[in-house]
């Protein structure tokens, strides 16, 4: 039954309900009412009959204040918002092939269409730790197939929503289990979503010196003072190879110097690597440092993404690896951390996504598709090498003030120039040059058509510094 005007509605009073009848009753025989004059009316009534519907909100600008735009993402909005020719986007952090365009791996396209023609492929829920043909080999890739780790099934892998999801998931687990120190040690600089995902977690954030601003290279002498002034336990996140933001990595002597200061301050690794293979072109080179630390006996945990080094940007694949240390009783433990993972997984997001795990997957259990994905990578690291080559002879050629060598020392896909913030927005300005305010260029928006007119714009901004 359809309720009336004229029927009291709960929480509706008599008299109320006598006044809207009354009215409707005087409408028949007056003019009709203005537009202006019925929308009043009908303002005032909703008010009288639903007081409760006017109401403030829980979420007012003193408890939900607005946040700040992320900086990368508000700097490609600007670069897509400039209308030069001459403009060049250095911010993104994704490869561009030799005319600034996204570039799809040719294996990743070889492992899409084998992908299309399976008549067996379904989208059914991978397992909450994801799919084991991709966990498995993933896991094979940053250790090594023959590592103790995995021959001694003392690891465990998950799936994750790439390499943010791996770090977000290990910083859970250890928010909730781990014992030691609930300090979170940070390289100055990192990427700048370290700081957000830990602080999120309820952990306490400090960092470590890692780039040195003269020579523009690594504060190894600041880097190991912390390392042993830190409380015992503490935790260190730790770039695995090609450092982001700055492009420096620690030799192989140096990673040796800090695992054996971590050693002996109980510190844990949690490694973060993206760039695996991007960095230099070699899979086992750029996976040194994890494997050594592993081969030493640590416990720590590695965040791992497919993003960089298959081109898979959007499709979010990567893993979380646990390694617990040699010990009787390892594999029990292993088992143990991996049902609590598990169960952070399956309230964050119960299962993990299929697609860029199956190309991956795909890729990594074929022995052709693998050899041709280790040619691409060679074929990435190789062009982003040329630039740096490119861009240090154009600023020496042009002697533009300053030493860069760094240049040509760092490594991967991004460079920390030295440049201040003032010169930065100088070049956005002036040249159309987006970069992010640290000075970090993205090696890979670099070309032979726009390199020398890059240097040029950075010698100009330079000589007015002086």
């Amino acid at each position: 039954m359809t309720p009336s005007l004229n029927t009291p509605r709960q929480g509706q009073s008599q008299t109320q309900s006598l006044s809207i009848s009354s009215s409707s009753s005087t409408d028949k025989t007056a003019p009709a009412p203005s537009s202006s004059s019925s929308i009043s009316r009908l303002n005032s009534i909703v008010h009288h009959i639903s007081p409760k519907m006017v109401s403030t909100t829980n979420f007012p600008s003193e408890v939900v204040p607005q946040a700040p735009e992320d900086p990368l993402f508000g700097l490609a909005r600007e670069y897509k918002a400039d209308d030069s020719p001459d403009k060049i986007d250095l911010g993104i952090g994704a490869y561009r092939d030799e005319n600034a365009k996204p570039w799809v791996l040719p294996v990743v396209k070889k492992a899409d269409e084998i992908l299309r023609n399976d008549p067996e492929l379904n989208h059914e829920y991978a397992p909450i730790a994801g799919i084991a043909s991709f966990t498995s080999k993933a896991a094979e890739l940053v250790f090594g197939p023959d590592s103790s780790a995995i021959q001694d099934k003392r690891s465990t892998t998950l799936q994750t929503i790439s390499g943010t999801g791996a770090v977000h998931l290990g910083a859970l687990f250890l928010a909730k289990f781990y014992k030691g120190n609930q300090t979170v040690y940070l390289s100055n600089p990192t990427w700048a979503n370290h700081h957000q995902i830990f602080k999120n977690v309820g952990m306490s954030i400090d960092t470590y010196p890692y780039f040195h601003k003269e020579t523009k290279g690594l504060d190894f002498e600041g880097f190991k003072k912390t390392l042993q002034s830190a409380p015992e336990g503490s935790v260190f996140v730790l770039h695995a190879c090609a450092h982001n933001p700055t492009g420096v990595d620690p030799t192989q002597d140096q990673w040796t110097e800090i695992a054996s200061i971590m050693k002996e301050k109980n510190h844990f690794p949690f490694f973060d690597t993206a760039y695996q293979g991007f960095a230099s072109g070699d899979l086992v080179k750029d996976a040194w440092a994890i494997r050594y630390f592993v081969d030493q006996g640590f416990e720590l945990v590695v965040a791992q993404s497919f993003a960089k080094n298959f081109g898979l940007y959007g499709e979010r694949a990567g893993c979380f690896h646990a390694v617990t240390s040699p010990a009787p009783e390892a594999s029990n433990t292993i088992t143990r951390i991996g049902s609590q993972l598990a169960v952070l997984q399956r309230s964050e997001i119960s299962n993990p996504p299929l697609y860029g795990a199956r190309i991956v997957s795909t890729v990594l259990n074929d022995r052709d598709l693998f050899a041709e994905w280790e040619e691409n990578l060679r074929t990435m690291s190789g062009r982003i090498i040329s630039m740096r080559d490119v861009l240090r002879a154009k600023l020496e050629e042009l002697e533009t003030p300053g030493t860069w060598n760094h240049i040509t020392d760092q490594i991967g896909m991004f460079s920390f120039t030295g440049l201040s913030e003032k010169q930065v927005l100088q070049l956005r300005e002036e040249f159309h040059v987006y970069m992010t305010k640290n000075g970090r260029i993205s090696m890979a928006g670099l070309n032979d058509n726009n390199v020398e007119y890059f240097a040029k714009a950075v010698d100009k901004v330079v000589r007015d510094a002086a």
